[in-house]
C-alpha cells in the first residue's frame, strides 16, 4: 500500500552544498549568507569552521541554516577572515553530529577542515586499509577519508598530501578545504559535481552554485574546472591540474532537479534547460488538452515550457504550502490520510471539467505521483495525464545523492504503461534521454561519450563502484548510536 505521509516528498534527495571564503572580515557572516542560498541542497544539518590567527572556531548543528546561525552571538563566535561551511543531507555515513561537516583535525603542520559535496565509491575498501594500519576514524562518514589519507602521506606541503589523497579515492567529490594559511577547492576529475569560484571586493568565494555567490553580491569568474585544485592564499590564487584530462561527465540531473533553477551551471541557465525540457516533452508526447499544471515547484519551468511549445494554458492548479513543519502535529493514521493537503492542495476554478496535463520533474517511487493525481480527481479533472521532465529513474545513484534501493524505484519494476494505471492517470510519458540531451544544448546522448553522468537513468555508470560489487556490499561499520538532545 502507498503510503501518504505528507513528509514524503519521494524525490531523489540533494547531495550537499559547500561554501568557502578567503580574506573577508566578514566570512563567517558571508559563509552563513552562502549556506542559506545552498539550503535546498541539504536540509539535515549545517556547520561553519573559521580560522581567527589562532584557533578555528566552530558551529555544526542539525537543523536548517537559519534557525543554527540566525544568533549574532554564533556568527561573532566563528571570527576570522576566512571560513568554510556546509550544508548536509546524510548519503554516506547516517546522520548524527560526529557526521556534519565541515570535519576538521590537526596535524603535524596545524589544523585542517574540510568539507565534501558528493561520495566516494572506494571509501569502505580505503577506510579498511587505513584501520589496518592503525587510523582511528570517529566518523561514518566517508569524508573523514580524506583526513586520514592526509595525515598518512609522506609528502611535506600540505597540497601535495592532498593530491596525494585524491589519488587514492574514487568517485564525484567537491571539496573546499581550509588550514592557517590557505583555502582550497578541489574538484573529482570527471567534474560530477558542481564547484564554482567568485569574488567580492578582494575576497575569493567558492560555492557549490552561483546562487551562492549572488546572495553575498560576488562577481562569478569561473567554474572549477574537473580535475583541477585551486589554493588561494595571500599571494593569491594558484591553479593545479594533478590528473590526466578526461571528458567530464557533470551531473545531469543538477540540471532536472538538483541545482536552483536561478543558477548557472557548466555555463548553462538551470532555468533555462528545465524550460527547453518541457519544451522537449510537448513535441515528443503531446496530448489534447485543456491546461497545464505544474506540480510545484520543481515542475513549474518545464510546465511553462510545455504550455509555451503547445499552446495550452499554464495554470497553477496545485498549490503548495511552504511552511510544513515536520512536528506540528503527531502523524496518525487520520492525519497522514490527509496529509497530501498540509503541502499541496488543489485549485478546484482550474481543474473541474479540465483535461489536465501535470509536470513534475521525475518519479521515484510513485508515491507523491498518486497522492497528486488523486488530489486533482478529486478536484473535479475530467482527465489527468502526466509528464515528466526527466527519462525514468531506473537505477541508483552512487556518486552522492540518496536514491532508493532498484527494487524501490517504480520504473525499474514497471513498464510505463503499468506505472500510468498504478499512479491513475489517463496517459504518462516522459521525456526521452535524447530529448533532455538536446534541452541541454547537445543534439542528442552521444552514447560511444557522453556528456554527463545519466547513470540513473542509463545504468552507464563512468566510475567504478568499488564498495558496491558483490565481495564488498554487505560490508557493515561499526556506529557509535548517539542520542539527539532538543
Amino acid at each position: 500500500m502507498l503510503t501518504t505521509n505528507p513528509f514524503d516528498d519521494d524525490k531523489l534527495r540533494e547531495e550537499c552544498g559547500v561554501f568557502g571564503v578567503f580574506g573577508s572580515p566578514d566570512a563567517a557572516a558571508l559563509t552563513a549568507l552562502g549556506l542559506h542560498a545552498l539550503q535546498h541542497r541539504g536540509q539535515e544539518a549545517a556547520g561553519i569552521v573559521s580560522y581567527d590567527g589562532e584557533d578555528f572556531p566552530a558551529h555544526r548543528a542539525s537543523g536548517q541554516v537559519g534557525d543554527i546561525f540566525g544568533s549574532e552571538d554564533v556568527i561573532k563566535s566563528l571570527q576570522g577572515h576566512r571560513a568554510i561551511g556546509h550544508v548536509r543531507y546524510s548519503t554516506a555515513g547516517g546522520k548524527g553530529l560526529r557526521n556534519v561537516q565541515p570535519l576538521f583535525a590537526d596535524f603535524e603542520f596545524g589544523g585542517l577542515a574540510i568539507a565534501h559535496n558528493g561520495n566516494l565509491t572506494n571509501a569502505l575498501a580505503v577506510r579498511e586499509r587505513l584501520v589496518k594500519r592503525g587510523s582511528i576514524f570517529q566518523s561514518t562518514s566517508d569524508t573523514e577519508t580524506f583526513i586520514h589519507l592526509i595525515a598518512t602521506s609522506l609528502y611535506e606541503k600540505i597540497v601535495d598530501r592532498l593530491i596525494d589523497a585524491i589519488r587514492q579515492v574514487e568517485g564525484a567529490y567537491s571539496l573546499v578545504v581550509m588550514t592557517q594559511k590557505k583555502l582550497i577547492g578541489v574538484r573529482d576529475p570527471l567534474g560530477v559535481r558542481p564547484l564554482v569560484l567568485g569574488k567580492l571586493n578582494d575576497s575569493y568565494i567558492l560555492s557549490s552554485e552561483t546562487v551562492g555567490l549572488d546572495i553575498v553580491g560576488a562577481e562569478f569568474i569561473r567554474d572549477i574546472e574537473p580535475g583541477e585544485i585551486v589554493e588561494i592564499t595571500d599571494d593569491g590564487l594558484k591553479s593545479i591540474k594533478p590528473f590526466k584530462p578526461v571528458k567530464s561527465r557533470f551531473c545531469i540531473f543538477e540540471h532536472v532537479y538538483f541545482a536552483r533553477p536561478d543558477s548557472i551551471v557548466e555555463g548553462t541557465s538551470v532555468y533555462d534547460v528545465r524550460k527547453n525540457i518541457g519544451r522537449e516533452l510537448a513535441l515528443e508526447s503531446g496530448v489534447d488538452a485543456d491546461v497545464v499544471v505544474p506540480i510545484p515547484d520543481s515542475g513549474v519551468p518545464s510546465a511553462l515550457g510545455y504550455a509555451e511549445a503547445s499552446g495550452v494554458p499554464f495554470e497553477l492548479g496545485i498549490i503548495r504550502n511552504h511552511y510544513v513543519g515536520r512536528t506540528f502535529i503527531e502523524p496518525t493514521d487520520q492525519i497522514r490520510h490527509l496529509g497530501v493537503k498540509l503541502k499541496h492542495n488543489a485549485n478546484p476554478g482550474k481543474l473541474k471539467g479540465k483535461r489536465v496535463i501535470l509536470v513534475d520533474d521525475s518519479i521515484v517511487r510513485g508515491t507523491t505521483s498518486t497522492k497528486i493525481v488523486d488530489l486533482v480527481r478529486q478536484a473535479g479533472a475530467a482527465e489527468v495525464h502526466m509528464r515528466i521532465a526527466s527519462p525514468p529513474t531506473t537505477n541508483p545513484c552512487f556518486y552522492g545523492v540518496d536514491t532508493p534501493s532498484k527494487e524501490k524505484l517504480m520504473a525499474a519494476n514497471h513498464d510505463i504503461e503499468s506505472m500510468a494505471k498504478i499512479i491513475g492517470v489517463d496517459s504518462l510519458a516522459f521525456v526521452t534521454i535524447d530529448g533532455l540531451y538536446r534541452a541541454a544544448g547537445l543534439p542528442g546522448r552521444d552514447n560511444d561519450s557522453p556528456a554527463f553522468c545519466d547513470a540513473c537513468f542509463t545504468g552507464d555508470y563512468p566510475i567504478r563502484l568499488v564498495d558496491h560489487q558483490a565481495e564488498n556490499k554487505d560490508r557493515k561499520l561499526s556506529q557509535l548510536v548517539e542520542r539527539q538532545s532538543a
